[in-house]
């Protein structure tokens, strides 16, 4: 037979997928897919409800309902000062991984190199190479996450379209600093490069830090491509809503690939949407303030057990170090032994490399209900101190499992 599309065939399927499938197999805390457990606000989920009764339930404009694109624009002036036009400024997708496919398509043709920051969301690459880019990948190097600026400036070359930040960044948990941002944006403008910011955790920032669009940088507003989530904003992953803002010269071509990958989302769940966005700056302090409560909790007691954690600034997610732990040769084999063995499933870093990728972090979610977390702590605890107990008790409960499937 002929042969189908070589990005795509053979690829791996996700990490993330192959982690929770394993969390399912061993009855495993779930700690490695990025969402939370619990469902976001009540009365944004009520007006969706009312909305779906209400209707009207055909397509809605691809653009996006008028009500999210005018909040959308909204919360650009609310929180960033940007001036945003909603009506050629701003479309909707059905979620961010959309917007991140709808932008690229749109920007990138063959032969284009596109800079990519690892460690890195696992669709980047695949939706580079199938619209025949060539990804120019950086690092940041934990512990300390930092940029080489001499290594970004010299990425740079003629052949350069785009560069896609992800800022707060998956699953380093960094916020870039002000001179890592400045110095992109400089050279954005001087090589005439678009910025593909993926902002999916901008309200998700700990510590007092704030969260600074590199849209809202000298010359960056004409050239920026800024995609927000409402699954993030509000915990309600399932809903895959996501928004872009960006120049008109450059929606516009964003819409035509839009038009041809899911063309409209729900309406109901973009007029929930818009009325959450005009929550009170309460809502906006409680859920950074929780998220971090949750990162203190999960991160003490992982130190508490020996593990080296490293700096948190934001997102959902925790790394630690690994290498003296012991566990494991490879952080693919510590992950794949805690699931089994200690009952709690995490994801490995190196996932998040295209190539030659450390293979001594692994990562935790923590977007989790208190007594998860704790629930995770102790079995992690347990596994340490008497960790053929541990396995034992795994392997019960993998066959408890297969009994109740094998009886449904």
């Amino acid at each position: 037979m002929k042969p189908t599309n070589p990005v795509f065939t053979g690829l791996e399927t996700t990490i993330f997928e192959t982690m929770s499938r394993l969390a399912m197999a061993h009855g495993a805390v779930n700690l490695g897919q990025g969402f939370p457990d619990v469902d976001g606000p009540e009365d944004i989920r009520q007006e969706a409800a009312r909305g779906l009764i209400d209707g009207p339930n055909q397509y809605p404009p691809m653009l996006g309902v008028p009500a999210l694109r005018q909040a959308v624009a909204e919360a650009n002036k609310r929180f960033y000062g940007l001036d945003v036009d909603w009506q050629t400024q701003v479309i909707v997708t059905s979620g961010a991984t959309e917007a991140l496919a709808d932008c690229i398509f749109a920007l990138v043709q063959p032969g284009d190199e596109v800079i990519l920051i690892e460690p890195l969301y696992d669709c980047y690459l695949p939706l580079v190479q199938r619209a025949g880019g060539t990804p120019v990948r950086l690092r940041v190097t934990p512990p300390e996450w930092k940029l080489d600026l001499d290594a970004l400036a010299a990425a740079f070359t003629p052949k350069t379209k785009a560069v896609l930040l992800n800022n707060p960044m998956n699953p380093a948990a960094k916020v870039f600093s002000d001179e890592e941002l400045s110095e992109l944006a400089r050279l954005c403008v001087e090589h005439d490069v678009y910025a593909i910011c993926d902002e999916v955790y901008e309200h998700l920032v700990f510590e007092g830090l704030k969260h600074r669009p590199l849209m809202t940088y000298p010359g960056m507003d004409t050239r920026t491509l800024r995609i927000g989530s409402a699954g993030k904003t509000f915990s309600l992953t399932g809903w895959k809503i996501g928004y872009i803002t960006g120049a008109p010269n450059l929606i516009e071509p964003v819409a035509k690939a839009h038009q041809f990958v899911t063309f409209t989302t729900p309406p109901n769940l973009q007029r929930a949407v818009a009325f959450g966005l005009a929550k009170d700056d309460s809502y906006y302090d409680w859920l950074a303030g929780d998220l971090q409560s949750k990162r203190d909790r999960m991160g003490n007691g992982l130190r508490a057990l020996g593990f080296n954690v490293l700096p948190c600034d934001a997102t959902y997610f925790l790394t630690v170090d690994i290498s003296d732990m012991g566990l494991g040769a490879t952080d693919v084999e510590v992950c794949r032994r805690l699931v089994e063995e200690a009952g709690v499933a995490t994801v490995p870093v190196s996932a998040f490399y295209g190539a030659d990728a450390p293979v001594n972090f692994i990562r935790f979610c923590f977007c989790k209900q208190d007594h998860v977390l704790e629930e995770a702590i102790a079995r992690l605890a347990v596994w340490l101190q008497h960790p053929e107990q541990r396995q034992a008790q795994a392997q019960m409960m993998a066959a408890a499992q297969a009994r109740g499937q094998m009886q449904g």
